[in-house]
């Protein structure tokens, strides 16, 4: 099969080098070098240093034009393959390849559409997610399936490790569709249920509300991290809360007081508290939640802090 690959993330790696080891991957599109660091440095794509390492052709851009789209057509593709490229591919584009064009998403389609499926899916606690990989349309995520594959969310997993192993089942469950496409044995099943939509995350909904039940709390806190990091704020700057877990013991903490009991720094929910494990004061690095505790330069006249 001659194609196409389209994908910027880490998370897109592992399905190119895959496709890359058993096709010709004639080109691979990732949107443009990007800012990033403190420095601002113009730094490309993690999908465009794999596709350089291999000896791939890259085609670095925001947006498939009219441009990009006559640099396609003359690769004479057979199939497009998109994994979190981070825009939409539309006619002409989209009919170009004989195969047409087909996505690697995140969840169980219809369930989590949009950019953050990974993510929604553990703030709601979601118990099972998955990956699809779908024939591509014009509406969002909303094409047919092709295959699926399906994983037990962990309790105390994150969103970035649920990714990581999403990332490497959907590599073979692409693979393997690709494969049944060239040889006439792939079929495709409309999407079945209600569509339920997965946004893009924003700053707003890393931030923890210490007035909801601890279970809540934690789903939130684990489906933002890494990305966009959850936090609180204490004397009205940003506190980031890197690790957390509920607390072994079940002492009444009262919602958004953080206090040292029994040798853990804990945080108060509406019933029980989590266990604070890594946190980074605003200005400061990520460190232990305990070395943050006796560090505090008011622990002698204070003995707890109050998170908002």
């Amino acid at each position: 099969m001659r194609i196409v690959f389209a994908g910027t993330p880490a998370v897109a790696e592992p399905t190119l080098r895959a496709l890359a080891a058993d096709h010709d991957v004639v080109a691979v599109i990732t949107r443009a070098d990007a800012p990033q660091g403190r420095k601002r440095v113009l730094t490309p794509s993690p999908v465009a240093v794999v596709a350089a390492e291999l000896g791939l052709t890259v085609i670095k851009a925001n947006k498939l034009d009219d441009v990009v789209t006559s640099q396609i057509a003359a690769l004479a593709p057979d199939l497009g393959v998109i994994v979190a490229y981070g825009g939409f591919v539309r006619e002409p584009l989209l009919g170009l390849p004989r195969f047409g064009w087909i996505n690697l998403h995140f969840s169980l389609l219809p369930r989590w559409r949009g950019a953050a499926p990974v993510q929604r899916a553990v703030i709601a606690g979601d118990a099972v997610t998955g990956a699809a990989v779908f024939q591509l349309v014009e509406a969002m995520d909303a094409g047919p399936v092709l295959a699926t594959t399906t994983v037990t969310v962990g309790a105390h997993q994150t969103a970035g490790n649920l990714l990581d192993t999403l990332a490497v089942d959907g590599a073979a469950l692409t693979t393997r569709v690709v494969d049944d496409l060239a040889t006439g044995r792939a079929t495709a099943t409309d999407q079945v249920g209600e569509p339920v939509l997965a946004p893009k995350l924003t700053l707003d909904d890393a931030r923890l509300d210490w007035a909801r039940p601890r279970a809540e709390v934690y789903q939130r806190l684990r489906g933002v991290t890494p990305e966009p990091g959850a936090f609180t704020m204490i004397d009205g700057e940003r506190f980031k809360i890197l690790e957390a877990e509920p607390a072994h013991q079940a002492a009444a903490v009262l919602p958004g007081r953080i206090q040292s009991l029994a040798g853990e720094v804990l945080i108060g929910t509406a019933d029980l508290p989590l266990r604070l494990i890594e946190v980074q004061p605003a200005g400061k690095k990520p460190m232990a939640a305990a070395d943050w505790w006796r560090g505090r330069a008011d622990r002698a006249d204070q003995n707890e802090v109050i998170a908002q």
